[in-house]
């Protein structure tokens, strides 16, 4: 309701505006608060427990770009360079998307793992390194290096590692995983209380976010469009029946895999493109991630990887 409420405000032309410092603030403190709930949760099992949902996490992580790639260039007949950027978009994973299903799955009282927050903080890296590696290929077979612009890969690479969602949600992880009984408990009605609230103004800037990129669809084509809903929906169903079948995990469990799989990038995966990729439309692929994806997955991919898994498991 409340990001309907963001994006409706924008197509009315509101003067509601949300200070930038108060979104980021924001963000902080709701992956500060999933990686410390998946910590807490974490604490009470082993490391080998973990081990499939880390592999896991890495192969979704490297495949889906290469798989998004195909589709885009091969049947949408979009540029090389342009492909990778979309590509890898869709290859690591939305935290908001994420947040919004686990607000679904405990509106609903569902029960899941904590192993996917820990394949969400993992799964954006592989999607930019595999971003970076193709379009180096890329370059060298179809522009022969000829006026491309050369990235900092070293850069690049740090940034996969190093970026800001993926320190804060490992950080809240380790904390919750290290901390004693005593001191969760002195900061739990911060982290937990006022989770849901905080997540409601979330997803108003999201829903106001998304209502600016409308005016942005003609850039992107109709093949996109399409692939902005299609993507997501079949990855996700895909997701779910690993998170059932492969990692055994329950309904709420695997649909945060669904959700996962489903997700676009919209945070960490633009600027670290805007640096390997230059010569790419980052109108083109902030309007699918944010655009159209996102609102696809809020609005219908969530409620549809959960009844998947529920049918399925």
């Amino acid at each position: 309701m409340f990001f309907a409420l963001g994006f409706v405000a924008q197509l009315i032309k509101s003067d509601l505006k949300l200070p930038v410092e108060l979104t980021k603030s924001i963000t902080i403190y709701l992956l500060i608060s999933v990686g410390i709930h998946g910590g807490i949760e974490l604490s009470h099992a082993t490391f080998l427990d973990a081990v499939p949902s880390i592999f896991t996490a890495i192969a979704l992580g490297v495949l889906l770009p290469i798989i998004a790639y195909l589709i885009i260039n091969k049947v949408g007949k979009i540029d090389h360079l342009n492909a990778v950027a979309i590509a890898t978009h869709y290859g690591s994973v939305s935290a908001g998307t994420f947040l919004t299903a686990i607000a679904f799955l405990e509106a609903l009282h569902i029960d899941f793992e904590k192993y996917p927050i820990i394949m969400l903080a993992i799964m954006e890296s592989p999607a930019i390194l595999v971003g970076l590696v193709m379009a180096s290929y890329l370059r060298g077979k179809h522009l022969n290096n000829s006026g491309a612009i050369q990235s900092n890969k070293s850069e690049l690479i740090k940034e996969a590692f190093t970026n800001g969602s993926i320190v804060l949600l490992m950080g809240g992880l380790l904390i919750g995983d290290i901390a004693t009984e005593k001191s969760i408990k002195t900061i739990l009605p911060f982290f937990d209380h006022l989770f849901m609230g905080v997540l409601c103004v979330f997803l108003l800037s999201m829903g106001m976010e998304a209502g600016k990129k409308i005016s942005d669809f003609k850039v992107a084509g109709k093949f996109l469009i399409c692939f902005g809903a299609l993507m997501p929906l079949i990855s996700g169903l895909i997701g779910v029946m690993i998170g059932g079948y492969l990692l055994n995990f329950s309904v709420g469990g695997s649909t945060l895999v669904g959700v996962l799989a489903a997700s676009a990038s919209y945070i960490a995966v633009p600027p670290a493109m805007r640096m390997a990729i230059p010569e790419a439309n980052p109108s083109i692929y902030l309007t699918l991630a944010l655009g159209i994806t996102f609102p696809f997955n809020v609005v219908f991919g969530i409620p549809l990887y959960y009844s998947f898994a529920n049918f399925l498991l």
